[in-house]
């Protein structure tokens, strides 16, 4: 794997705000946005298969992502009870967002100039590369503690939120909650999108994410509602690329 950097933070709610007012000025990504263009030339990475490279960011896609505000807010509310957006700016501006499908997590990170992490990429930063890390924090790498200060999930000895509402502000767990390399919530709070469609693990690639169109793209992270066994590094997680839920949210990454 190549040199990356990947987001400290999930994104949230006071940065979408700003992605949503540009879309809904009319910004669109161009064709082909979104690829790791550091890699082979430009054309970013390679497909597990070794059959051509990803493709970036579809036109078509256009029309998964919402084009009203009054549509924005209605998708963005998918959850009464755990949803972090508000109409209008409030307390929740520094709360990690969800409700993300994947089409507005991958358009999101393209206009703040990154892309959408591999799924190595992200387990990569996660298990502290070949550490092989339980849990983002574990050191040693085979430590299985983890508690409410660390993560936010469903967590305690009577299984309630660690955080009550559901999503906390990004980062709130750090710095002891944080992975090798920084990042804050690699576990719990919200799951995270990444690049790949979901499929069985390529057994020898470099560079490489699962470009084959398939039914339903990674998530990773675990979120608030999950137990303990989904905030393993080692989990995995997925959903169609127009689902949501209140968990879906988002973390990008960047050129080195």
């Amino acid at each position: 794997m190549s040199n990356f950097r990947l987001d400290k933070y999930e994104a949230t709610v006071g940065r979408f705000r700003a992605f949503v007012a540009a879309w809904l000025a009319g910004w669109r990504p161009p064709s082909g946005a979104g690829k790791h263009t550091h890699l082979n030339n430009g054309m970013g990475l390679a497909t597990a298969e070794n059959t051509g490279y990803e493709p970036g960011w579809d036109t078509n896609w256009n029309i998964s992502v919402p084009s009203t505000s009054e549509d924005w807010n209605t998708r963005l509310s998918c959850d009464s009870a755990f949803q972090t957006w508000t109409v209008d700016p409030a307390a929740n501006e520094g709360r990690a967002i969800g409700c993300l499908n994947w089409f507005e997590a991958a358009a999101f990170c393209i206009w703040d100039n990154g892309f959408l992490p591999s799924e190595a990429e992200w387990n990569y930063a996660a298990a502290a590369g070949n550490e092989q890390r339980v849990f983002p924090w574990s050191v040693p790498s085979n430590d299985p503690a983890i508690d409410c200060n660390r993560a936010n999930y469903r967590g305690g000895d009577d299984a309630t939120l660690c955080t009550v509402g559901g999503i906390s502000v990004a980062g709130s767990r750090s710095p002891v909650g944080d992975a090798k390399y920084g990042q804050a919530d690699l576990s719990g709070n919200v799951t995270e999108w990444t690049l790949d469609w979901y499929a069985d693990y390529s057994t020898d690639c470099h560079d490489c994410s699962n470009s084959t169109v398939g039914l339903i793209r990674v998530l990773h992270g675990g979120a608030f509602g999950n137990g303990i066994s989904f905030q393993l590094v080692s989990n995995r997680d997925a959903g169609g690329p127009i689902g949501r839920a209140s968990s879906f949210g988002v973390r990008c990454a960047r050129t080195p």
